[in-house]
């Protein structure tokens, strides 16, 4: 690792960028889930599927793109990747039927699987770890943005044009960002091109890769904790425009706003970061990014004014950026000789977990509704927090460690 390679000007800038409409792709259907459902008879909770899927394909893709990063090249993949997405969003745009629909959403899921794990793990490789969390905070400024935008769109889409619109327009930016990734490649510096050359098949090696990273105790405590972390927090959030819509017979388009200052209370974080890693620690921001989701969450589920949720949605994206990035800083450090597979394998934990959140709520809501799942939120947020700061503290004491902050 070297804080100090002459890389070419924006090449953490356009990593950014292609977070950005990976952000933008994964949130996109999110608000229009209403939509949806009427266009083709559909539940809410099978309507939600066409996120499910993505989620599913997103966190299983990990198992290829982590090994291929580090035996081709992370930035090279990344960049390819995005020309992948080009493609496969445009065939969302394109798709004449649900069932279309869901198989699009598919392949959009597995080809942005390359995006921002082995980004990470490039910065990983690039920047010393003493100076890591506050860099990964300002790359992490584009998915933020495009997670705002991906559900403002949505939720403007739904009200004003096709649903398809979207789609075309991220797929432009795909095709642009992949465009300038390829440029710069070219003029990465040796130290930043790394690859792991390997002998035997390809499958071998992925199992073997990823078996090194398993076998790591910490490693295990933090693939879990990020499983849940997304099964609880996303298995609510991907609903709460239908929430606001429901509950408050907001517009979606209005709802989607409102939403979208998630990706706003994240950007705080993103600026903030150097201060609040200083002033709280890695333990610090667990615990009071956990205790901020939970309770934001709460107001939106339990609020009987719906502009309650404008400064609730706002605090619970602070909150879960404070949570999430010390994940990640955990998750670079997994395995450095592994970087690429840990992520991936980190990434992948996150997504599945998402997925299966979804896919639990999306039965619930005809039980609970979508009040209900948002409590199950809170509650489950908070726990995972708990028990990882329980768990950071206990590590330190044993002195296992030497990058786990103090309050």
């Amino acid at each position: 690792m070297n804080s100090n390679l002459n890389l070419p000007r924006g090449a953490i800038v356009a990593l950014s960028a292609a977070a950005f409409g990976s952000g933008m792709s994964l949130r996109v259907m999110d608000a229009m889930l209403p939509r949806l459902a009427e266009e083709f008879s559909l539940t809410l909770g099978s309507a939600a599927s066409v996120i499910t899927v993505f989620a599913v394909a997103y966190g299983m893709a990990q198992l290829v793109f982590g090994p291929l990063g580090d035996r081709f090249g992370k930035y090279r993949v990344v960049a390819l990747g995005c020309l992948a997405c080009a493609l496969t969003t445009l065939v969302c745009a394109l798709a004449p039927s649900f069932s279309l629909l869901l198989l699009a959403r598919t392949m959009a899921g597995a080809t942005a699987a390359s995006i921002i794990p082995l980004s990470m793990a490039w910065i990983g490789d690039v920047i010393a770890y003493e100076f890591r969390q506050p860099v990964l905070a300002r790359f992490l400024i584009g998915q933020i943005l495009g997670l705002s935008g991906g559900v403002a769109l949505g939720g403007f889409a739904a009200d004003h044009l096709d649903w398809r619109t979207p789609f075309f327009l991220i797929a432009l930016v795909f095709f642009l960002i992949g465009a300038w990734l390829l440029l710069l490649n070219r003029r990465l510096p040796p130290q930043a091109c790394q690859r792991h050359q390997s002998e035997g098949s390809a499958m071998v090696r992925m199992v073997s890769e990823f078996g090194q990273v398993l076998a790591l105790p910490w490693a295990r405590v933090i693939l879990l904790t990020v499983f849940a972390e997304g099964a609880f927090l996303y298995g609510s959030f991907a609903f709460m425009v239908s929430h606001l819509h429901q509950l408050h017979t907001l517009s979606l388009s209005t709802a989607g706003q409102v939403v979208m200052l998630y990706g706003l209370g994240g950007l705080l974080f993103a600026f903030a970061a150097p201060a609040l890693v200083r002033r709280m620690g890695e333990v610090g921001l667990c615990k009071w990014g956990g205790i901020l989701v939970a309770l934001a969450f709460l107001v939106v589920a339990l609020a009987k004014a719906w502009w309650w949720s404008v400064p609730a949605c706002f605090i619970a994206g602070l909150g879960f950026y404070m949570l999430h990035n010390t994940l990640q800083i955990n998750a670079t450090q997994m395995a450095p000789e592994r970087r690429g597979s840990a992520v991936a394998a980190f990434a992948s934990c996150f997504f599945i977990g998402q997925s299966v959140g979804i896919a639990v709520n999306g039965q619930l809501i005809a039980i609970v509704g979508t009040t209900g799942i948002t409590v199950l939120g809170a509650i489950g947020v908070w726990l995972v927090s708990w028990n990882f700061v329980r768990l950071m503290r206990k590590k330190a004491n044993l002195g296992a460690g030497d990058t786990v902050g103090a309050t």
